[in-house]
């Protein structure tokens, strides 16, 4: 099988014979498992947000029943006996599925099968999403509203709209089904899930982020996890209109990142973090050489001279481990302006902070914290971790002057997602790092529906401790524009 939304040779087809020889039947047990859909009683709602209408017919689904997959399999059999998997191959997406929906309208003629129009344009779509995509979880790789997809076994799924979560219709017919589209989405990426290594990361060719944990691990059946990437990029004028940035602090953002800041986004899980990153990045200027270094390559830079890279995990003999520490020290050979971390997680922020000293102005990582200051607090705990024997001191000496912006993103109660602090980190006064907050977000209640209600206020600073580096490239005067329009607003 291959994927519809896989690489180079994936999805693609040609050469086909569909009536070349009479489809042979199959036995059930050959047949792809597919999704099930029961029925939903719309007089008990799951919970008080409802997602949107999926792209598909609005009308209520019947629960597939054992016929109907008695059914696809001798279809689907029949199909695989008639196709030349080389020629499909050849064919674009479109054209492929195409040609499967030819195919499959003469097996189910020639076998008489008695289905409605309804029923057979459910089973065309079930198998060429078996066959060139990802079976069930195809209609929800395609809303661009969903941020999360979360499989729990094949009996449930749940998805993440509007920032709740809510359980989805889509069902797998058996854990095994599940547990073959996880294998084909990180094969994809030259990765391996199975009982001898159960626990996967990897990623779509849109960058998405997927997880996958397998039996015997997962004790009822594989979890499979995907933070999905929109198809058009978000901006910073896009967050000024979702609210999670004022225009002035969008603009402040912009300078930051426009005069060579050492920036770390912080946050916790799902607060946005990787989003902001690619938001900040836009503003890097097009000649810069930038290299990024990923667990699962997320990023999506849009300058032309960008080098990515990204780790690899031990083969099954435990070895051939490429850390995120290796890349960072590598790619310090590689000349770069700019390095971006997409997470630091251990004991590579030393490195990092190495080169953020050493002439690569303008590098920007993420972190899991809370706060700004427990995000510098989580940085001085992972250089102990990575078995650096310095004194306190001199760590938090080091952090001081590597560090110039902190960037606080946050998931709040009512599903939004907010930047509430954009700190500086202004130095070292006797043992401790001093930082001051730009502008920060109160919460003020919240409204009828449950929605937080709050502002983005400013700090009262009137010039920021990276003024000089703000007017060496000529941009004192948007700087003061924006904190002073930041004051007046917050009076």
């Amino acid at each position: 099988m291959f994927g519809k939304r896989g690489s180079e040779g994936s999805a693609k087809s040609g050469g086909m014979q569909p009536s070349a020889r009479a489809p042979a039947a199959a036995s059930p047990s050959a047949a792809p498992a597919v999704l099930i859909e029961p029925p939903r009683d719309s007089s008990q709602p799951r919970q008080q947000v409802v997602a949107p209408p999926m792209q598909t017919p609005s009308r209520r689904r019947p629960a597939r029943t054992e016929e109907y997959y008695d059914t696809k399999s001798q279809v689907f059999s029949a199909l695989i006996d008639t196709i030349d998997l080389s020629q499909l191959s050849k064919l674009g997406a479109e054209a492929a599925r195409e040609e499967i929906r030819d195919i499959v309208n003469d097996i189910i003629t020639i076998k008489n099968f008695a289905m409605s129009i309804s029923e057979q344009e459910e089973l065309l779509e079930d198998i060429c999403n078996d066959v060139l995509g990802y079976g069930p979880l195809e209609p929800l790789l395609a809303r661009d509203d969903i941020a999360d997809i979360m499989v729990n076994g094949a009996g449930q799924t749940f998805i993440e709209v509007g920032g709740k979560t809510v359980e989805s219709e889509i069902r797998f017919r058996d854990n095994a089904q599940l547990l073959s589209i996880c294998q084909r989405i990180v094969s994809q990426v030259g990765r391996r899930v199975d009982e001898s290594s159960p626990i996967c990361d990897a990623r779509l060719p849109d960058g998405s982020r997927v997880n996958v944990i397998a039996p015997p691990l997962a004790i009822d059946g594989p979890a499979l996890t995907i933070r999905k990437f929109k198809k058009d990029k978000l901006t910073l004028d896009q967050l000024v209109r979702f609210g999670a940035i004022t225009p002035e602090g969008a603009t402040l953002l912009q300078i930051i990142g426009r005069v060579r800041c050492n920036v770390v986004i912080s946050g916790g899980t799902g607060s946005g973090k990787t989003t902001l990153l690619n938001c900040l990045t836009n503003y890097i200027d097009r000649d810069e050489r930038v290299i990024t270094c990923e667990d699962t390559a997320e990023l999506q830079l849009q300058q032309p001279h960008v080098v990515r890279l990204e780790t690899r995990p031990p083969n099954i003999e435990g070895e051939g481990e490429i850390t995120m520490r290796d890349l960072v020290k590598n790619c310090l050979r590689m000349r770069p302006e700019r390095i971006i971390v997409g997470e630091v997680r251990g004991p590579e922020v030393f490195d990092l902070l190495q080169a953020m000293n050493t002439g690569h102005d303008g590098s920007m990582g993420t972190i899991h914290a809370n706060t700004p200051r427990e995000c510098l607090s989580r940085i001085e705990s992972m250089i102990a971790m990575g078995g650096f024997s310095l004194p306190a001191k001199t760590v938090r000496e080091i952090v001081s002057t590597s560090i110039d912006v902190i960037v606080q993103a946050a998931r709040l109660r009512d599903g939004s997602r907010r930047i509430t602090q954009i700190t500086e980190v202004i130095g070292m006064e006797g043992d401790v790092i001093i930082t001051q907050d730009l502008m920060r977000y109160e919460i003020e209640g919240e409204d009828a529906n449950g929605r937080i209600i709050g502002r983005h206020v400013s700090a009262g600073i009137g010039k920021p401790h990276f003024w000089d580096r703000a007017r060496y490239y000529n941009e004192e005067r948007r700087l003061a524009a924006a904190l002073d329009e930041m004051e007046q607003k917050a009076q």
